[in-house]
């Protein structure tokens, strides 16, 4: 057994799998680790990747972070103060476009969150729904442009990123300035735009180094593209109307998109947990802070181990990258035929046969913040050795399910 583990196994010892805990001492150092790599480029944090307020209230805390991107406006709703709780922040911006009407309505009636609460939009079809649905707002509902940062070398069919936003072009961009501005109700705030093939691929895959080579080489081409090219669209739109920010990068991308002189901020969310996905960085390396544990309940055979739950696959493309990993002890493989299971788990590996019932096995999810859609509270652990120092509520356990 570990140090780590020992540590984890004392801490915990009162309290019943499955649970999960975040590690202090690494969510703290891995914050302080993307302030680094930002250089002095402010940190919005990523409610996404943590969905949890108070480490949420922990983060904003920290020097390099300030504001808050939410996922839903519902979420940004709550977040700034929605619910009569003191705000999380006054300047939440939502990083995918809404059609919840009702939320928009909100949002227009409510002066202190239409002031903190910017919302995202790439198309005029989305302009026209949110003033349909607040037509006469307390304060003009800030909005911001949300930009294609993907790479096409040769054109549409090329493309190699995210497929997100239709505005692409200097122009394109202005044009849904100048359509924003037109209408009263509205108010340009801010750019955005995500590289998602360079801040949330890993760079250095384990076992293939040609394709790292090829990925690396991609990856930089796409980066020099979308500066000029992001540049270029702020340029046009500051000729429509002057922008509180420029937001950009992601975990994996911190330290090149601080680097672009129209970026303003970037976003991070994920690295302070450090899940699975995020690796395989040439760039920087993170310390996993969040885990859960499962409790061992049988054994099949003599070079197995089943523990309770465990199927908490991550979003995305079903491959085996989105499946949660058994961390400690080390030795410890899920199956090829059966995977992580909704209600039970098996094992193999070299430890597998050391396992007894009762035991636990320690687990890190592949994606940050979607381990907290599984549990309703996380306990903090802090101080030297290791102790349960408080246990939170997630969103879910606040009752908050947003998507």
């Amino acid at each position: 057994m570990t140090r780590a583990q020992e540590q984890y196994e004392a801490a915990t010892k009162d309290i019943e799998p499955p649970f999960a805990i975040v590690d202090l001492a690494a969510f703290r150092a891995n914050a302080a680790d993307l302030t680094r790599r930002a250089n002095g480029t402010p940190i919005r944090v990523a409610s996404k990747s943590v969905r949890c307020r108070h480490l949420l209230r922990e983060v904003l805390a920290l020097p390099g972070f300030a504001g808050v991107m939410a996922y839903t406006l519902p979420e940004a709703l709550w977040l700034a103060g929605g619910a009569g709780d003191d705000p999380l922040s006054e300047d939440i911006l939502v990083a995918y476009p809404t059609s919840d009407t009702q939320a928009l309505a909100r949002l227009g009636a409510d002066p202190r969150a239409a002031r903190a609460v910017t919302v995202m939009v790439d198309d005029t079809r989305q302009l026209d729904l949110i003033t349909r649905a607040a037509p006469d707002p307390v304060h003009p509902i800030k909005v911001c442009i949300d930009i294609d940062a993907s790479w096409q070398p040769l054109g549409p069919r090329s493309r190699i990123g995210a497929l997100r936003s239709p505005i692409r072009t200097p122009a394109q961009a202005a044009a849904l300035a100048r359509a924003i501005t037109r209408r009263p109700q509205l108010s340009l705030d801010g750019i955005m735009a995500y590289e998602a093939q360079i801040a949330g691929v890993g760079d250095a895959p384990p076992g293939r180094p040609l394709y790292g080579q090829v990925l690396r080489r991609i990856q930089r081409r796409s980066r020099m593209e979308l500066a000029r090219r992001r540049a270029a669209i702020v340029r046009a739109v500051s000729g429509v109307a002057d922008l509180r920010f420029v937001n950009g990068g992601g975990t994996g991308s911190v330290h090149l998109t601080a680097r672009e002189r129209a970026v303003t901020e970037v976003t991070a969310g994920s690295g302070l947990y450090q899940p699975r996905l995020f690796d395989h960085y040439r760039g920087f390396s993170g310390s996993p802070a969040a885990l859960f544990a499962l409790p061992v309940v049988r054994r099949p055979s003599s070079d197995s181990a089943t523990v309770l739950g465990g199927g908490y696959l991550a979003s995305g493309t079903a491959d085996s990258q989105r499946l949660p990993q058994p961390y400690l002890p080390g030795g410890l493989a899920l199956t090829g035929t059966e995977g992580a299971g909704e209600v039970q788990t098996p094992l193999i590996g070299p430890d597998a046969g050391t396992l007894d019932v009762g035991d636990r096995v320690w687990m890190r999810h592949a994606k940050a913040g979607e381990l907290c859609e599984h549990f309703t509270e996380l306990h903090l652990l802090g101080d030297t050795p290791p102790r349960v120092v408080e246990t939170v509520a997630t969103y879910r356990g606040e009752g908050q399910v947003f998507l």
